[in-house]
This record gives structure tokens, sequence and C-alpha cells, in this order.
């Protein structure tokens, strides 16, 4: 049996949080079909605010690039967020008569914020790439695992009202970009001092708990749109 890489043993230190995000009350609903309107325009409305200081965490990455290759690599993570991940969420965002630039002077709720100044706050703070790409693995990994399972489990839910939603992290496109971060992240990690990488160890799980964080607060409808 082969032996595990570095990122391999992060998700499988991580996968126990993963499950919980996975059995979360807004996901069940989700799946069994009845998760309520208003929380779905609420995480919407969250990701979106989310993904824009997400997008961040790649700025920081590139200032602290010590190659082409590397800006290269945060310039396709920023690519795909804008162009791969929006074309649902903006049609979601529509759906509820919203729209991007209309919701950006809304606030972050507090798991929120918490989650995206942590993520921020550790790039910035960072050497090189390496605790950078840790800051925004989580989020990446955990929802094509997440969303895998969640259609395998109930592959009904691709019939649901958002099951266009849950396809697009659950499919091949998704899996194979994140299969490609991984390895570069595997790549930055390469080499590190025992310090550092139980540093990254400690910034993977914190933001992989970050997320539960994310889909515990999405089972409450926000009570400002």
């Amino acid at each position: 049996m082969s032996e595990q890489s570095f990122v391999q043993q992060l998700v499988q230190e991580s996968l126990p949080v993963w499950e919980q995000c996975l059995h979360s009350e807004f996901l069940e609903r989700l799946a069994d079909g009845t998760l309520d309107e208003a929380c779905f325009k609420g995480y919407i409305v969250e990701d979106s605010l989310y993904l824009r200081e997400y997008a961040k965490v790649f700025a920081w990455g590139m200032t602290k690039a010590a190659d082409m290759q590397t800006i290269r690599t945060y310039y396709s993570l920023l690519s795909f967020v804008n162009e791969n991940e929006d074309a649902e969420r903006l049609r979601c965002l529509r759906q509820f008569g919203l729209t991007d630039e209309g919701i950006q002077s809304l606030p972050l709720r507090p798991e929120n914020r918490a989650y995206v100044d942590y993520m921020i706050d550790t790039a910035r703070n960072s050497e090189d790439a390496a605790e950078c790409m840790m800051a925004c693995l989580p989020c990446m990994l955990s929802y094509s695992w997440i969303f895998q399972k969640l259609l395998k489990e109930h592959p009904a839910v691709q019939d649901a009202p958002y099951g266009a939603l849950v396809a697009d992290y659950a499919g091949r496109d998704y899996e194979e970009a994140c299969r490609d971060w991984a390895a570069f992240a595997e790549k930055t990690c390469k080499g590190l001092s025992p310090e550092r990488l139980a540093r990254c160890r400690e910034i993977f799980h914190a933001c992989s708990v970050y997320e539960l964080d994310f889909w515990a607060m999405a089972a409450l409808p926000r009570s400002d749109l």
C-alpha cells in the first residue's frame, strides 16, 4: 500500500469535520428537498460575499510567489472562481431578483467574517505559497467531497430545485480542478520544516472547522433580505 501524500493526510485528518458538514441541517434539507427558500437565498448571498473575500487570498498568494508558475496557479484559481463557479451562483441570485453588484454592500455574517479574516490574515502573514494554499484548499476539497457524497447518497437531489448547484460541485470538472490544486499544494509543502508542516496542518484543520461553522450558519436565513 502506497504511503499517503501530505495533502491526503490533511484530508483524512479533517474527514470527521467534513462528515459533520455533510450532515449539517442545511445540507440534509437541501438533499431531501425540504430546504426553505429563504435559507438558500441567504446561503447564495453569503457565498457570494465569501467568494469576493476568498479571491483576496489568491491575491496575497501572488505577492508571495517566487516564480511565474506560482503566479499562474493562483491566477487559474481566481479565474476558476470567477468563471466556472459564477454561472450557477449568478443564476440563483437572479432567481431571487438579486444581482452581484446589488448585494456587495451587505455585511458578512459573523461566522463568515471570522472565516475570511482568518484566511486573509494567514495568507498575508505567510512565508510563501504553502500557508496560502492551506488556507484556501479546505473549501475547494471539502465541497468536492461533500457534494459527491451527497449526490451518491441522495441521487434524486439532481432533480430538486437546487440540483444544478450540487451537480456543479460534484462534477468531473470541479474534481479535476481540485486534483490539480491539491498537487500544487503538495509541491509547495515539499521540503518544509516540521514546524511549518505542523503550521500547515493547523491551518487546514482550522479552515475545515470554519467550513462547518459556515454550514451551520446557512441553516438560518438572513434577516436583511
